[in-house]
């Protein structure tokens, strides 16, 4: 049986900088896929454009991003922050640019923004090369077998393998049919590692009303978001969302969705939407009156085109207790404060999450309780290290998902030369 130095385990973003870094060092690595090719997940962040990191310069905020776990983050980060990451893509033959919302995406022409993806791709896989990493494609890692607190070999359907250590870069279960199954929390399991149960983030959420299919897909601009649970108030975003056929997307809600489980275990959980939030009461009924006075001569459905997009007036018509064909002339003063009230408190009770098939992301994973934050390793299982989205880690969007994959990935791919550094 054939040994090497290390083994990683899958071959996504965190498995291919950990692999790429290990035989920087100096180990003879194997890379082992139980897909066809590399990288799949990858091949969709972004939109295909790949969002690289993010350009939030304050250490201590970046990290706040991730919530209570990102302080498990902060030695991987003082190693390979998001400042090193740019400067390895950059050095790799990649030049970044940052956009809306400090994302940072690959600087490519605009005909060519969506191989944003591929490029990092190829360029990691060079990375790689260069190494002289060895790949094994197809090849499912079936069972890891740990003896004397140590992993002594892989078993995948083809073969065995062993090396003195091993990294787990499986991911986690979101995006199912690109291979992120939740096959390495299996093998992590075997090693003796509890398990944050799994659950979808980043991924739209689902409502039990059935109207919001009335205006699926309009995406609502500089709306505020907020969440109550049993009537407390513990979340409010502003920004960009939209209804779908089940309940409501887009970014506000993605980045929330992460909490949405939990909050379900506490209670009912209400999302109230204000669809003005630059305007307080006084100013939109002023603006209201206006617009009736403008219209004055139209039926009430065809008084709202400056007031609303043509999109959203379906889905106001339908809350709104005012008849549609009703004269403006005779909407009262009083139906005009409805309607106000309505435009600054459109009420959804969430009823669920999409599956992880819709998932960007894995909230929960390996328990951060049980790994070195300064290299990786597992306390259990010493010769056992883990990177990526296995790890009981997630963020938002805008690049601070990918961003764990870099810094962890080669942190664990240098693994022990550090742990030696700072012993």
């Amino acid at each position: 049986m054939e040994r090497f130095d290390t083994i990683v385990i899958g071959g996504g973003p965190a498995g291919l900088i950990a692999a790429g870094r290990a035989a920087e060092v100096g180990e003879r690595v194997l890379l082992v896929e139980k897909n066809d090719s590399l990288g799949e997940k990858l091949l969709l962040a972004g939109k295909r454009r790949c969002n690289l990191t993010n350009a939030e310069s304050d250490m201590r905020t970046f990290l706040s991003r991730y919530g209570e776990n990102g302080r498990f983050l902060h030695g991987a980060f003082s190693r390979f922050g998001p400042r090193e990451t740019l400067g390895f893509f950059n050095r790799h033959g990649i030049p970044t640019k940052t956009e809306r919302g400090n994302r940072i995406f690959p600087d490519l022409p605009p005909a060519a923004s969506t191989q944003g993806a591929q490029k990092v791709l190829d360029c990691l896989l060079m990375y790689c090369k260069k190494g002289n990493v060895r790949i094994l494609r197809k090849s499912a890692v079936k069972t890891v077998k740990i003896k004397n607190g140590r992993v002594e070999r892989v078993v995948t359907n083809i073969e065995e393998l062993a090396a003195d250590r091993y990294i787990l870069a499986t991911g986690g279960k979101s995006y199912p049919k690109t291979g992120s199954t939740g096959d390495g929390y299996r093998f992590a399991a075997q090693a003796g590692h509890a398990i944050i149960e799994p659950t979808p983030a980043i991924v739209p959420v689902k409502t039990h009303e059935t109207w919001v299919k009335l205006a699926r897909n309009f995406n609502l601009r500089n709306v505020r978001l907020t969440v109550t649970v049993n009537g407390q108030k513990v979340d409010e975003r502003f920004g960009e969302m939209e209804f779908t056929n089940f309940g409501v997307s887009g970014p506000i809600v993605m980045d929330l969705s992460a909490f949405v489980s939990d909050w379900m275990k506490q209670g009912t959980v209400n999302l109230t939407l204000d669809l003005k939030p630059a305007m307080n009461m006084p100013t939109l009924l002023s603006r209201i009156e206006r617009d009736f006075e403008k219209y004055k001569d139209r039926e009430f459905g065809r008084a709202l085109t400056d007031l609303l997009p043509s999109a959203l007036i379906p889905l106001v018509l339908n809350l709104s207790d005012i008849p549609e064909d009703k004269p403006v002339a005779y909407v009262s003063s009083e139906e005009q404060e409805d309607l106000a009230q309505l435009l600054k408190n459109i009420s959804l009770t969430v009823n669920g999450l999409w599956s992880f098939d819709h998932a960007i992301v894995t909230k929960g994973g390996v328990c951060l309780k049980e790994v070195d934050p300064a290299t990786l390793r597992s306390k259990l299982c010493e010769n056992l290290y883990f990177a990526g989205e296995i790890l009981d880690l997630n963020g938002p969007t805008g690049g601070f998902n990918l961003q764990i994959c870099w810094s962890t990935g080669y942190v664990a791919g240098e693994g022990i030369r550090l742990k030696s550094v700072v012993n």
